[in-house]
Formats: C-alpha cells, structure tokens, sequence
C-alpha cells in the first residue's frame, strides 16, 4: 500500500466504539423504546431484564441503570469531557452543581466534568400514544494533564444553532454535514467550554455527523499535518474512498492531509467524524475517571469518598422534568435558556 493512500486502516465498530487521543470512545445509543406510560417509562413489562444494569437489548431497547425511567441515574466523572448529540428523543440533565436540562431532536450538550461533577442522564418517553425512539451519540475526549482539575462547565449546542452544509454533487445528489465542532468553508459552530481541548485553535477539533443519499459524492476536504482523523461508518451499505470500496459498520482512520472522495453506495449512508490533534499525555482510566497516573486516580478516588464532588442536590438518584416541559437548560447561576422555535 502507497504511503499516500488516504485509508490508513479499518476495522468492524464494536461497543463502544474505539477513540484515538484526544477522543477516548464513543457510545452510540439506539433504542426503539415503546409508548410511554404515566412515569414517562415504558408501558411495557420490565421481567426477564437485569433491571440496574439492562444492556441486552430486548425487544430492542435498554433500561440501561435505569429502574423505572431509562437512563443512567447520578453518576460522577473527572478528567474528561462528554459531548452528547441527540438525534432522536430526549435527555433530562441534573448535575451536582444545581443545574438541570431537557435537551434533544438535534440538540448537543457539552459538558466539561473537569475537578469532579456528579450528575444523571435521563431518558423520558413522553409519547402515551406512539413509540418513542431514542438515538446518540456520546462521545468521551480527554483533557490534558493542565486542565483536568478545572471547574466543571456545561455549554448547550441547540438544534437552530448548530450548522449544516449541504452540498449536491454533478447528478444533484446531497451530503449534509451537521458541525458540532471544527469549520467547514465559512460555517462554524458555537464554541465549546472555555477549557475544551477542542477550544485551543491549533487542536483542530471536529466532530461531525454526515448524512449522504445513494450514489452521492462528496469530498472530505483535508486537515492539519499531525491530526488523527477517524470516520465510523454507522449506518448504509457499502462506500467508496477515494476508489476503496467498505462495507458499513467501519472505523476507517485516514490520511489527516489528503482531501478524500467519498461516494456513497445503493442506501443513504451515515457517518460520524472524529479528528484532533493528539494530546499526548499517558490515560489511565478508573471507570469514569480519567487521568494521566495511578496516583492522581487514587487521589480522585479518596476526594470522590470525602466530598462527592460537593453532593447530590436532588430529591432521588434520577431526578426527572415535569411531562409537559419543554427543552431548556438551567444553568447553576439560575439563569434559563431555552432554544429557538423552528418553524412547523
């Protein structure tokens, strides 16, 4: 294989998904949950589930550590960040700083755990009359060694904020690349959190959701020397780069340096891009603590046992937004923002 070849390697998506530094891993939650019942849970029967731990899939969906409600009730994180895109369905969001959520169709939460955040990631069904799909991406990137004690910070990437390109190759056929970080031609996203690795200009930080028809074309236009550039090839048949047929349910990693020509196969194809500039810094991960040595994981261990990250302001281990609340974010300082309608 030439040195130029644009495809450095591929391999099958397994769960989760591998990340490359800065990226540690990605999570893709697709659960075709039923209609809802009074507690914004399924109406469904929860026997023959390992309810506390429900990953198997039945049926199509998971309670995940849910008991009643889907979700992962409060849980802590150090060391790292969690950008959270939600294509379909909804999360309700309470942290350990007082603030509180509800966020989805479209929209993306970033969240800086920094020094320590305990917080709940809630998925409530509110449709009593139909089913309720749940679909997203969670993706884990660490931070450097220098600002992973730094204050916890969420940011909010509403749905009517967040940019789309969509480009018609010479038969018309569309690519639509949604941008929840890094430039494309003029369009940028709103900033990440102040302390984001993917805030440092020279990261060059992307993550982007791709969505091309059959038999459309488009090209990945080129990044910087030095950056590590993975595609996950998520749903479709089969595509091209740059003259390199593979199958879907791919992690392609790719020439950072190379504009690649991708042309999509007989179905409509979905992809996910990952790329930055390496970090570089030793990982040891403690389930959800990430840090860069044994010692600093026993030290966020001991401060975990002490202080709980300043504790659990919620009536129960996984709070819940009233059922006719509507997407909004509180944040800790009490103010309110909520996202612009879109129009019917």
């Amino acid at each position: 294989m030439s040195s130029l070849e644009p495809v450095l390697n591929f391999e099958s998506l397994a769960f989760p998904w591998k990340g490359l530094d800065p990226f540690l891993f990605c999570v893709h939650h697709d659960d075709r949950y039923p209609r809802a019942n009074a507690h914004l849970g399924p109406d469904a029967s929860l026997q023959g589930r390992d309810l506390g731990n429900d990953f198997a899939g039945k049926d199509g969906w998971r309670m995940y550590h849910g008991k009643e409600v889907p979700g992962f009730p409060q849980h802590p994180h150090r060391g790292f960040e969690t950008v959270t895109v939600v294509r379909r369905g909804l999360i309700d969001h309470t942290d350990s700083l007082g603030a509180a959520a509800r966020y989805g169709e479209g929209d993306a939460q970033w969240l800086t755990a920094g020094r320590g955040i305990l917080h709940s990631e809630m998925f409530p069904l509110l449709n009593q009359d139909a089913p309720n799909p749940l679909e997203l991406f969670q993706i884990w990137i660490n931070l450097p060694r220098a600002d992973k004690l730094v204050d916890p910070h969420f940011t909010m990437l509403w749905d009517h904020a967040i940019p789309r390109e969509v480009a018609r190759d010479a038969s018309g056929r569309s690519t639509c690349v949604s941008l929840f970080a890094g430039k494309l031609g003029m369009k940028a996203p709103p900033s990440p959190p102040p302390h984001s690795w993917a805030s440092r200009a020279d990261s060059d930080v992307a993550i982007w959701t791709l969505k091309m028809e059959s038999g459309a074309t488009w090209t990945l236009p080129a990044a910087q020397v030095g950056t590590v550039r993975t595609l996950y090839f998520f749903a479709g048949h089969s595509m091209r780069f740059e003259g390199r047929e593979i199958p879907a349910g791919q992690r392609v990693s790719l020439r950072p340096d190379r504009a690649v020509v991708l042309e999509n196969g007989p179905e409509t194809a979905e992809l996910l891009l990952l790329q930055g500039k390496p970090i570089g810094e030793p990982v040891v991960q403690y389930g959800p603590f990430v840090m860069t040595s044994r010692e600093e994981i026993a030290q966020t261990l001991e401060e975990y046992r002490q202080t709980e990250f300043g504790g659990w302001k919620w009536p129960n281990p996984e709070p819940l937004n009233p059922a006719g609340e509507t997407r909004f974010a509180r944040y800790a300082d009490g103010r309110i923002e909520r996202p612009i309608p879109t129009s019917p």
